[in-house]
């Protein structure tokens, strides 16, 4: 007989109301993740003076300028953050993945820009890093403008292993203790709204975004199991 929804299992919850929590599916390789890293790209920019090639005395080189800060946060800043590690995470990263600059050969050029990829750690916020990232720059005498260049932001992952869902899901998948990935999902988006959010599922991510993307049946399999095991111990 059809329920009614006066009829619906205590278990199920109404749409409007907060779940007790989430499990994410990703390439965990069945390992119940419980921090992951943030995501934060910044957008980077020089001004200089255009001025003739023959005559470079004469203007103020944008591009020079952008190749220290790049050499800056590729050198002093990523050692500093390799002093700084998360018991899950390791330690924060940086990289610079893309820059543009000039125009030709013969105009000492005006204007630079670059792209960073940062990952932050839990503790560690959009705002925190700007402000790092500007006191460096000011530090070694660098004139570079930091903006973000994500419309939302994309925060770490830390989700207590104390809490009684999450030590159930672990004890199902047999693991006493949780672990920590590097990538960015959607957890942190739902941790962020206040649900406690976790992440597991077959597969590796070194699978993932490749030109020929698999998991193997086994650890389908595995991760159907686990799943299964965790939701029929629930009340």
């Amino acid at each position: 007989m059809r329920n009614t929804p006066n009829q619906a299992p205590a278990r199920w919850r109404r749409a409007d109301s907060k779940a007790d929590l989430a499990i994410i599916g990703e390439p965990t390789r069945l390992r119940v993740v419980t921090a992951h890293k943030g995501s934060l790209w910044l957008h980077l920019e020089t001004r200089g003076k255009a001025a003739h090639g023959a005559c470079p005395d004469l203007g103020r080189n944008a591009v020079h300028e952008m190749a220290r800060a790049v050499d800056l946060l590729q050198t002093d800043y990523a050692r500093q953050l390799k002093r700084r590690r998360h018991p899950l995470l390791g330690c924060a990263t940086v990289s610079v993945g893309s820059i543009q600059g000039g125009t030709q050969p013969n105009i000492v050029p005006s204007h630079c820009q670059a792209s960073v990829d940062r990952r932050t750690l839990p503790g560690e916020t959009p705002a925190s890093v700007r402000r790092e990232l500007a006191a460096l720059f000011r530090h070694h005498k660098l004139r570079v403008s930091i903006a973000d260049e994500k419309v939302s932001p994309c925060h770490p992952l830390e989700t207590s292993a104390k809490l009684p869902l999450v030590r159930q899901f672990l004890q199902a998948a047999g693991q006493k203790a949780p672990t920590g990935v590097n990538y960015f999902c959607d957890a942190s988006v739902l941790a962020q709204a206040g649900v406690s959010s976790i992440v597991f599922g077959p597969g590796d991510i070194a699978q993932a975004h490749t030109a020929d993307e698999w998991i193997a049946v086994k650890s389908l399999q595995g991760a159907t199991a686990c799943l299964l095991k965790f939701f029929r111990s629930l009340p």
